[in-house]
């Protein structure tokens, strides 16, 4: 009987109304558009969360993520499944290249013993916030200029945990990241197998991770930072989505401080606190 139930997991397929439905829930709860064209990849996606909890049918599944208790606790696991991770180290480089040359001296300046924090507002694995980590402590070069945090979110916890954890397979590293970085910031796995490398400690301990919905009113966040980097998040919401959430964003970063999105997205023609330093870099007005 079991056998059974697993083969027809196998065979489940998730018809037009029930993706509409579940794509009018993900829009609303998460602003993140939910197209025909994304069938295929929510029903292989979620066909593997069928699996986890022995349900036969999506028809189940969904009665399930809708009941109350598939409201407080399933919810999460299906933004989990739908969530898209594609991430890089050093992606967008020319950020990077900014951050370096123009907004740390800045604030080195400005501001001798204060702390920098910056926000990976869409920090997916952990590859933008460990670059950022990176880069400013190859601007301090072992200096005590100034010190640094930096807090990465997401909406998908299993994402979040991978970012938390900090190991990154050789793939990931390389080409990306250059051979003397991977050397001073990473410490390479005695699995010759996995062949992994997990962050140092002195990066691992600049960092702190939480979920968060873009979609909410106001965010869990505790602090104001000098520095956000959303990238290639944006893509995913409707125009007056993304006005929107950059708008509550900017609630979250200091006067002065600096916004990066991604070079696929634009801000332009919204009302924003912002004005435009560089293409796909702002200041906060």
């Amino acid at each position: 009987m079991v056998f059974d139930d697993i083969r027809n997991i196998y065979k489940a397929e998730l018809s037009d109304d029930q993706f509409d439905k579940l794509g009018a829930f993900i829009n609303r709860e998460t602003g993140i558009k939910m197209p025909p064209a994304k069938k295929v990849m929510v029903q292989a996606r979620l066909k593997k969360r069928l699996k986890e909890l022995g349900i036969p049918t999506f028809e189940a599944y969904l009665q399930y993520v809708f009941g109350k208790d598939g409201i407080e606790s399933e919810v999460v696991h299906v933004f989990d499944a739908i969530s898209t991770n594609k991430t890089d180290f050093f992606r967008e480089p020319v950020h990077f290249s900014f951050l370096k040359e123009h907004v740390l001296p800045e604030f080195k300046a400005k501001n001798n013993s204060s702390t920098l924090k910056v926000w990976s507002a869409a920090c997916s694995s952990g590859e933008e916030p460990y670059t950022l980590a990176m880069s400013i402590s190859e601007f301090l070069g072992g200096g005590k200029d100034f010190d640094f945090r930096i807090h990465g979110t997401d909406i998908s916890t299993l994402i979040l945990k991978m970012a938390l954890n900090a190991v990154f397979t050789e793939e990931r590293l390389r080409p990306a990241v250059p051979e003397y970085l991977v050397r001073k910031y990473f410490m390479k796995s005695t699995d010759a197998v996995k062949r992994t490398y997990r962050a140092v400690p002195e990066l691992r301990q600049k960092m702190s991770f939480s979920r968060v919905n873009f979609m909410d009113e106001s965010y869990p966040l505790s602090e104001k930072f000098d520095v956000i980097f959303c990238r290639n998040v944006l893509i995913y919401f409707d125009r007056n989505v993304q006005e929107a959430v950059v708008q509550k964003i900017c609630r979250y970063l200091k006067p002065g401080g600096y916004f990066f999105h991604g070079h696929s997205e634009s801000l332009i023609g919204m009302n924003l606190p912002l004005k435009n330093v560089r293409p796909t870099v702002f200041q906060k007005i």
